[in-house]
């Protein structure tokens, strides 16, 4: 088992260290370089009052929920997750659950709100509805995705992070590591800048 635990970590870091990123339409950039470039829009955002809201599925709401928290709680900056078992079933119950997320969508984003779109496969229909419900609101998007290289959704964002695994576990942890990494990097700016008296 040693090294079934052994192996299962290296092949972790391997796709860790093959994380691609794309900024809008221009050509693929560094993993580090996107992280910078999300923590900028962000607080951009964030400075001008606007809000964060994170959609996914399954173990991706649990990431959404999780990392939305995180930003309210450690980040001070506002964010929400459409993970109410009312809205949900609710929304799913009356207009189909592919509309899950392009109707609260719809109906709490502002110009100029970030969406941060989870889904693993990058396929999920009501994922893709969101992102174009928050384009039409005029929503800044970053996307993340992993499976195929080519799935929709690593295409419509702003900002895209794509895992290049397979299985569902390594894209959610490298998914959760990434949001952490973007949270982290924002909070130690700003101590940064307090220290420096900015």
């Amino acid at each position: 088992m040693m090294e079934l635990s052994k192996n299962y970590f290296a092949s972790l870091g391997q796709v860790m260290a093959e994380i691609t990123v794309s900024v809008a339409e221009a050509n693929p950039t560094s993993f580090h370089d996107g992280v910078e470039a999300a923590c900028h829009l962000i607080l951009t955002h964030s400075k001008g009052g606007k809000k964060l809201i994170f959609i996914g599925n399954g173990a991706s709401a649990s990431i959404a929920s999780h990392i939305s928290t995180d930003f309210c709680k450690n980040g001070g900056i506002r964010a929400v997750a459409f993970n109410d078992s009312s809205l949900l079933t609710c929304i799913s119950n009356d207009y189909g659950y592919k509309h899950v997320f392009e109707k609260p969508v719809e109906m709490f984003a502002d110009e100029g709100d970030l969406l941060v779109a989870i889904s693993s496969s990058g396929k999920s229909e009501n994922i893709l509805r969101g992102v174009d419900m928050a384009r039409d609101k005029g929503c800044k998007i970053i996307t993340l995705s992993g499976f195929e290289k080519n799935n929709p959704l690593s295409k419509l964002g702003d900002i895209n992070f794509y895992v290049p695994a397979k299985e569902y576990g390594p894209v959610e942890i490298l998914h959760t590591a990434i949001c952490h990494a973007i949270l982290d990097v924002i909070i130690s700016h700003r101590q940064t800048q307090t220290h420096a008296g900015k």
